[in-house]
């Protein structure tokens, strides 16, 4: 008995499907901020949830599993009974790639099985890497790509052209439109804006990096899915054996009509080339048949044919994975004794070790920090840790009563801290510059690092001492000094400093809770 699926009112399904995974994405995306309080609703960590990549990678490099990521048996599962659809019906990376695809009025044939085995080789190479206990995945998982584009490069950048739009219409206040202008901006603004503008260093090679990817589009079409696209490799294998099969029976007339729109490039008009595992089973070869030869049905007849990346080229990636290793490895970043002293890493973080291995770079605590002042890193944690998390306490402290950026983390290389857990954690702790902070230097009065330091006993204490200043005048100063017992390294006192340029007071990753061993001294 064989339950066959016609393609007629398919291709409008799909569709759908990614216009609602791709809003859905959207709202997620644009909910995970704060709302000025310390707890999220819906944030978009949720599809990172069902990666089975992710979850892979993780548990081969740290061998831990978050419960979070049991969710990604759903995605596993759904691929062995229907095969590739999350591809073609969920990804909404892949929806990006196909709207852009439009631009591309050629067809959709293929540039050959070398670029197709390419994303297989990556995924290999990801594998053997985390076999060693380095995670590399999440620089080109295409969800966690996504999510850290938008919000470290792309959605800074929309939000300051919008503010900007509205401001220059407001000022200019050309008549009649300014009332508009003011309506749209109240309607807009709590759903699109953010509260701030986010600034983030390299927003610009994010966003060039996601240009790029859908760029590539113009070369070839869904060029990233086909060929890149390390999740789509690892789905392609779990849907080797789907139980949705295609099949194509003697009426087929090789028109190679199918070949035309098929965005896997999975050759469906040749029998003896077709690949089962580039297929996303998206039913437009049933669609645009003449002869209605195609099916899809379930059956237990084996079909298409696997990809053959060869024994030499598979060793090869599974090699170069591991090599990665003692190269990284080998970073004077990551040495017991040469760690960056900038590298603060946001409050909750696991040991660096442990951290590294979780951390995917989804950019997810940098979106939701109130302050901004999460940025991602590019040498100051090594090659390893490019793109994680630090705290830049010129850009943004770290908010006394926050926990956001622990409530995203999608893998726990952020834990979630309670408000009294966070108020216990230590970061960093503050050192003074005596010789540009005004009371020490210049006998100028300066309390302002006392007064925003937010522990209930205060961190910063002021020594009153009186000084000659340059007149021969006495006067009485208060010189700050830090309680190295209560400083947090929350890094509000280095945020506010007067002193431009280079501030009076900073923030080093000296005392971590995380990290023993880094204290004051040996």
């Amino acid at each position: 008995m064989r339950f066959e699926i016609r393609g007629d009112n398919v291709r409008t399904a799909r569709i759908l499907s990614q216009a609602a995974f791709l809003l859905l994405f959207s709202f997620l995306f644009l909910q995970t901020e704060s709302t000025g309080q310390d707890e999220l609703g819906y944030p978009v960590k949720v599809f990172l949830d069902f990666d089975p990549l992710i979850l892979l990678t993780s548990l081969l490099a740290s061998h831990k599993l978050t419960a979070a990521f049991l969710l990604s048996g759903v995605t596993v599962l759904v691929t062995v009974v229907l095969g590739r659809v999350f591809c073609g019906w969920v990804c909404p990376l892949g929806t990006l790639n196909n709207m852009m695809g439009v631009l591309r009025r050629r067809n959709y044939r293929s540039r050959g099985l070398a670029w197709r085995r390419a994303k297989y080789l990556l995924l290999i190479f990801l594998v053997g890497a985390a076999l060693f206990s380095v995670q590399l995945a999440g620089l080109v998982d295409p969800l966690s790509f996504l999510i850290r584009s938008l919000s470290v490069g792309v959605y800074p950048a929309l939000n300051h052209a919008l503010v900007s739009t509205f401001n220059a219409i407001y000022d200019a206040n050309p008549p009649g439109l300014v009332q508009v202008s003011e309506w749209i901006y109240a309607q807009v603004k709590d759903p699109l804006l953010a509260f701030r503008q986010p600034y983030y260093r390299q927003g610009i090679v994010m966003t060039s990096l996601f240009l790029l990817v859908l760029g590539l589009n113009l070369a070839e079409r869904r060029f990233w899915c086909r060929n890149l696209c390390p999740l789509g490799a690892l789905l392609g294998l779990l849907s080797r054996y789907a139980l949705l099969k295609r099949s194509v029976s003697e009426g087929c007339t090789e028109c190679g009509k199918c070949a035309t729109v098929c965005p896997g490039a999975a050759d469906p008009d040749s029998p003896e080339n077709w690949a089962i595992t580039e297929c996303y089973n998206c039913w437009n070869c049933d669609d645009i048949c003449p002869q209605n030869a195609v099916r899809f049905g379930f059956t237990g007849k084996k079909s298409g044919t696997a990809v053959d990346l060869g024994r030499r080229r598979v060793l090869a990636a599974g090699a170069a994975g591991a090599m990665t290793v003692p190269v990284l490895r080998a970073e004077p970043a990551l040495g017991h004794e040469n760690r960056n002293p900038m590298l603060i890493r946001p409050p909750g973080s696991l040991p660096e070790r442990e951290f590294l291995e979780r951390c995917v770079r989804c950019g997810e605590c940098m979106k939701v920090c109130i302050t901004n002042g999460i940025q991602p890193t590019l040498l100051e944690a090594g090659l390893e840790g490019l793109w994680s998390p630090l705290l830049v306490p010129t850009l943004g402290y770290c908010e006394y009563r926050c926990t956001l950026c622990g409530q995203v983390c999608p893998t726990g290389a952020i834990r979630r801290l309670s408000v009294e857990e966070k108020a216990k954690t230590r970061i960093g702790t503050a050192m003074v510059d005596r010789n540009r902070c005004l009371p020490w230097a210049h006998s100028r009065p300066c309390i302002v690092c006392e007064e925003v330091c937010p522990t209930p006993e205060k961190a910063i204490w002021l020594e009153t001492v009186e000084v000659e200043n340059q007149k021969g005048a006495r006067v009485s100063v208060q010189r700050p000094r830090v309680n190295l017992e209560l400083c947090i390294g929350c890094g509000i006192c280095e945020a506010k400093c007067p002193v431009e340029d280079r501030p009076a007071i900073y923030v080093t990753s000296i005392g971590e809770s995380r990290r023993k061993e880094n204290t004051l001294l040996w």
